[in-house]
């Protein structure tokens, strides 16, 4: 049986629970969760910060009667923030009432969610269509973590990764262990899959500007989002002509059923790293995890965020320092936004179902002022 206090939320080392905004980039340095302790950071490049993130602790069912656990999301969004702004809104109530109505957590319950998810964006693009057709090319791409009875839960729809921090026994060392499975064209497993999904359409996947893309628009085959991919009302006009395919179809291009992995938790578990497709691009895994393996907790987040955009600086032969000059918008130019959680494992709280909790709510602030 669990038993949760009701207390208020504990505060993380850096003495704000919302985190602090340092120009573009957004962190909380240290936080705890319910079995462990926690850090995120956002660093924008975009003119608006497409990326959103959330992590929440304690009760996993909206009737409060279910089980307890810890639910983190990375939300990268394309064609603008509305996507990913209602995910970030939404995903995680969905998540408690299928939760709460199957009694636990489950990946039927996971799958639910993000469908639910992905209707009702869906259905806002509907009623926002002919004030607003931009909304019809938002979307996002989806990475959900939930660690709950000593299990872990990685869903994924998108190009975002998921990657764990597993100690060597007898060594010391800790190596990286991907988790999600990414949907992006240009890796050659995920062009088969779409080709064999869409068989009588030689063009589902072309390359275009030395890319493969969907349909010669977008690199990612699932997400929440892209209204204009996954129903044909909405490709026409007044969605903007860039958008539009010149044919119909008569079923959905793009898919927002995520790839989802079940791990048990094991004592050599250490960590887990969730991040936007803006870390990979310049950290490889084993990097991302040597750096966290070999670094103070407090601030890890910021941590990777800074690696990744120093390998940026460098391979554009310009210095971190001018780099981080650079105003949001060009920015682009160099790197993505990036959006990262770190999540560590204390092995001696997984197991621990009685344990007292403060119920923890914190999502990224960088894009209240962008």
């Amino acid at each position: 049986m669990t038993i949760s206090c009701w207390k208020p939320t504990v505060e993380g080392d850096d003495g704000d629970v919302k985190g602090k905004i340092d120009g573009l980039l957004w962190y909380k340095d240290l936080g705890n969760h319910l079995y462990g302790e926690f850090s995120m950071a956002v660093i924008q490049a975009n003119s608006s910060l497409e990326d959103r993130s959330q992590l929440e602790s304690g009760p996993l069912s909206s009737d409060y009667l279910g089980p307890q656990g810890t639910f983190f999301g990375v939300y990268d969004g394309h064609g603008g923030t509305a996507a990913a702004q209602f995910v970030n809104d939404n995903l995680f109530s969905n998540f408690k009432s299928f939760a709460a109505e199957d009694q636990g957590v489950s990946e039927k319950v996971i799958r639910r969610a993000f469908s639910a998810t992905d209707d009702g964006f869906l259905s806002l693009v509907k009623k926002q269509w002919l004030t607003k057709p931009q909304i019809a090319s938002a979307g996002t791409c989806c990475l959900a973590g939930i660690i709950c009875n000593g299990m872990l839960y990685i869903a994924n729809a998108g190009d975002s990764r998921a990657v764990l921090g597993r100690g060597r026994r007898g060594t010391r060392e800790t190596l990286a262990v991907q988790l999600s499975v990414e949907h992006n064209v240009n890796i050659e497993t995920e062009r088969d899959d779409v080709r064999s999904k869409h068989p009588y359409d030689s063009q589902i996947v072309v390359m275009k500007h030395s890319v493969w893309r969907v349909k010669g628009i977008i690199q990612v085959s699932r997400s929440i989002g892209d209204a204009y991919l996954k129903k044909a009302e909405f490709n026409r006009e007044p969605l903007p002509l860039k958008f539009r395919l010149p044919e119909t179809f008569f079923k959905p291009i793009l898919s927002s059923e995520p790839s989802i992995s079940v791990h048990k938790i094991q004592p050599e578990d250490q960590f887990l790293i969730l991040a936007s497709d803006g870390l990979w691009e310049h950290l490889s895994n084993q990097t991302a995890v040597n750096i966290v393996s070999n670094s103070p907790r407090n601030g890890i987040a910021r941590r990777l965020v800074k690696a990744a955009m120093r390998e940026a600086a460098k391979k554009r032969e310009i210095r971190f320092s001018d780099l981080q000059k650079i105003e949001q918008g060009v920015r682009r130019h160099f790197h993505d936004d990036i959006t990262v959680i770190v999540v560590y494992l204390n092995p001696k709280l997984i197991d621990n179902t009685s344990q007292c909790i403060s119920p923890l709510s914190i999502k990224d602030r960088r894009h209240v002022n962008s």
